[in-house]
């Protein structure tokens, strides 16, 4: 079982900044997982923002390609999400994923709102 916290989230103006986080309670786990972060809109689906493999490799959304940064820090069982130039677009629920093969753990979610 693995317990995903995620914080950082809050409100920004467009063109802002914001650095979320997600912690796991499992270090073994997180060593062998695949992250990621996905977001939800209101009315929308929840769709993949970008994910992280084990050995560092990264993919993103077309829609934040370029504006968002996903890392990890297996030392602090934790992956980021960096975003920058958010667009009120970007307003959504983030909700943190780990994975290792089929199974799935999701965090409870933190919101992110930009505007002005």
């Amino acid at each position: 079982q693995v317990q995903l916290v995620e914080s950082g989230g809050g409100l920004v103006q467009p063109g802002g900044s914001l650095r979320l986080s997600c912690v796991s309670s499992s270090g073994f786990i997180f060593r062998i997982a695949e992250m990621g972060w996905y977001r939800q809109a209101p009315g929308k689906e929840r769709d993949l923002v970008a994910v992280i493999t084990s050995g560092g490799s990264t993919r993103y959304a077309d829609s934040v390609k370029g504006r968002f940064t996903i890392s990890r820090d297996n030392a602090k069982n934790t992956v980021y999400l960096q975003m920058s130039s958010l667009k009120p677009e970007d307003t959504a629920v983030y909700y943190c994923k780990c994975a290792t093969g089929s199974i799935v753990h999701w965090g409870q979610g933190i919101q992110v709102t930009v505007s002005s």
